[in-house]
């Protein structure tokens, strides 16, 4: 079967472009040229381990429901997949067991939309990352991409996506919280402006200093994060990745991208392209026929 050449040059300059960027805080964004995204907060010190969370994303995102014997315990980390976007992991630490949540991140420069060719990993105005499956052409590179490990692949499903967190982000267009904050019933979790989280987080550790370790993590780390954490220890100890650079990822591959040869980074570009201009004319065919 021939391909036809405008679907196929069609579908090329299409991928192309992927080369060439429980509460709720009151205060009222700023309106500026920078539009500012808006984030989670996670207080563990807060946090009773009630997995409430873990049940309203399963819901507002129709995944199965958790299994009521697979709970939070220590020495057992359990970890995001296809079917859960959040989870609660209990963890031994020198003050006893303290919770932690896990998810996307919600980077303000995210690695795995800047390994995306075709942009189907996506950071939205709001600050959400979100996955787009009528882009993706399935390299996966969004995986590899990702310093927190968080995407996943629907390996067992024939027609697979790309899975993970959103922050809600069709709730958080209409004005909403997402579905977890709103389900936390220790308020947990807050949500807002990333300035106002910040500015929030500094505000409990600065009144209550005893009960909080002095840091937030998310605010430096991979060029800063859209989730938020404070704890009443050290994030090492809740099983955070304390070595990441401060720079955000992307940044490690501008110097690469201007000195690989062009074909390398068009490549999966003109894979994509074959596949939809080949799709295209066999439905073509099948009409004329």
């Amino acid at each position: 079967m021939g391909i036809d050449r405008r679907n196929f040059f069609r579908s090329l300059g299409l991928t192309g472009v992927a080369l060439g960027a429980g509460k709720k805080l009151s205060a009222t964004p700023e309106q500026s040229d920078e539009k500012e995204f808006y984030g989670i907060l996670y207080d563990s010190t807060r946090c009773v381990g009630c997995q409430s969370c873990e049940l309203a994303c399963a819901l507002a995102n129709g995944l199965p429901e958790p299994d009521p014997e697979d709970y939070p315990m220590p020495g057992t980390i359990r970890k995001t997949n296809e079917n859960r976007r959040t989870v609660i992991n209990a963890i031994e630490t020198p003050q006893g067991e303290i919770y932690v949540k896990n998810q996307c991140m919600h980077c303000n420069q995210p690695a795995c939309a800047a390994g995306c060719l075709t942009k189907a990993m996506y950071k939205t105005e709001e600050g959400p990352v979100i996955w787009r499956d009528k882009k993706c052409m399935g390299c996966r590179f969004c995986m590899i991409s990702c310093p927190f490990d968080v995407p996943k692949f629907e390996y067992h499903s024939p027609n697979p996506d790309i899975v993970k967190c959103n922050m809600c982000y069709d709730r958080v267009k209409e004005g909403e919280l997402p579905a977890c904050v709103a389900d936390c019933p220790a308020e947990a979790l807050t949500f807002g402006t990333r300035r106002e989280l910040i500015a929030e987080a500094r505000r409990r550790i600065h009144e209550d200093p005893d009960s909080y370790y002095d840091g937030i993590y998310g605010e430096h780390e991979a060029g800063g994060t859209g989730y938020l954490y404070i704890s009443p220890v050290p994030f090492e100890e809740l099983g955070l990745n304390t070595k990441l650079q401060k720079k955000s990822y992307p940044e490690l591959t501008k110097g690469f991208l201007f000195s690989v040869p062009s074909i390398f980074i068009l490549w999966p570009a003109i894979l994509l392209g074959i596949h939809n201009a080949t799709k295209n004319n066999a439905k073509t065919t099948d009409d004329d026929e």
